[in-house]
């Protein structure tokens, strides 16, 4: 279901820290023109952690409504409190979502027993298949590879597919034995998409695509048909973007970068997140350039 080039879409918020709707539906449309093969609603990059439930799955549910099909939307659905985590499933079926996008819990830093206990509670209930997410930096825990092939054993119609930011490539192939050559792999770093997809990836959910749809989506088509070549001249492309992302607390820098993109596109944050410094506006400007974007 998820391959390709998958951003982890902004929410538009105006200076005040309103939702802009009329932003976000150009945006889903833009995206998709410019060939991302799936939608990410209202992850970390969504700033999710901002957002009450029924604002999450209200704009969700306008992602569903303006992509009409023609792509597929994972929402973002985890929490660290498992029937918290359940009630957000069934949100994001009855908002349309495809799948959902969920983390293992964080701040409470179960052991892998916990974590495992946690996914095959869910599974129990589950309304949509579920794309696990490890990014450890993030939550402080992390989904070894012994216990993310126990999940998918035991429910493989329900856990589909990894987004792995670890950072931990040898994972890539673990998990490849580990669970089999159907469960799907994404990068979850923008950076290493070329050496995940080489490695087995098949797509990454990723930050630049905000900003660069197109480069992401024709790097990804390179990597899939195996023209490695030309993925490494878009690799070099976008790696400087890729960079520049995460020079400031995100989503600071990538929503100063869409501004620079798209004309008058709202660049508000809600507190704690705050706009990107000079010095990250810099080197944003910079890799833009390198990249063709302006």
């Amino acid at each position: 279901m998820f391959f390709g080039s998958i951003p982890a879409l902004v929410t538009p918020f105006d200076e005040k820290g309103s939702f802009d709707e009329a932003a976000y539906r150009a945006l889903i449309d833009w995206q998709i023109a410019e060939g991302s093969a799936g939608l990410v609603p209202c992850g970390t990059t969504g700033e999710a952690a901002t957002l009450t439930a029924d604002e999450h799955f209200g704009i969700v549910a306008i992602c569903v409504d303006q992509a009409q099909g023609r792509v597929p939307i994972l929402a973002g659905a985890g929490s660290n409190d498992t029937r918290v985590a359940a009630d957000n499933l069934r949100r994001a079926k009855d908002a349309g979502a495809d799948a959902a996008l969920m983390v293992p819990p964080y701040y409470n830093r179960p052991s892998q027993e916990g974590i495992f206990r946690h996914f095959e509670a869910l599974a129990q209930t589950a309304p949509l298949p579920i794309i696990l997410y490890n990014v450890p930096g993030r939550t402080v825990t992390d989904i070894l590879p012994a216990t993310m092939a126990r999940i998918v054993t035991a429910f493989p119609d329900i856990f589909i597919g990894v987004k792995d930011a670890s950072g931990a490539l040898a994972r890539v192939s673990q998990q490849r034995s580990l669970c089999g050559e159907t469960f799907t792999q994404l990068s979850g770093n923008d950076d290493l998409a070329l050496a995940f997809n080489a490695m087995g990836g098949r797509g990454c959910i990723s930050v630049s695509a905000n900003v660069a749809p197109r480069l992401c989506a024709d790097f990804q088509t390179a990597c899939a048909t195996g023209d490695y070549t030309a993925a490494l001249t878009l690799h070099d492309r976008l790696f400087p973007l890729h960079e520049a992302m995460f020079t400031d607390a995100s989503p600071g820098p990538v929503k100063y970068a869409m501004g620079r993109v798209r004309s008058g596109f709202p660049g508000g944050l809600r507190l704690p997140m705050t706009a990107a410094g000079d010095a990250s506006r810099a080197i944003v400007d910079a890799a833009l350039t390198h990249a063709g974007l302006i």
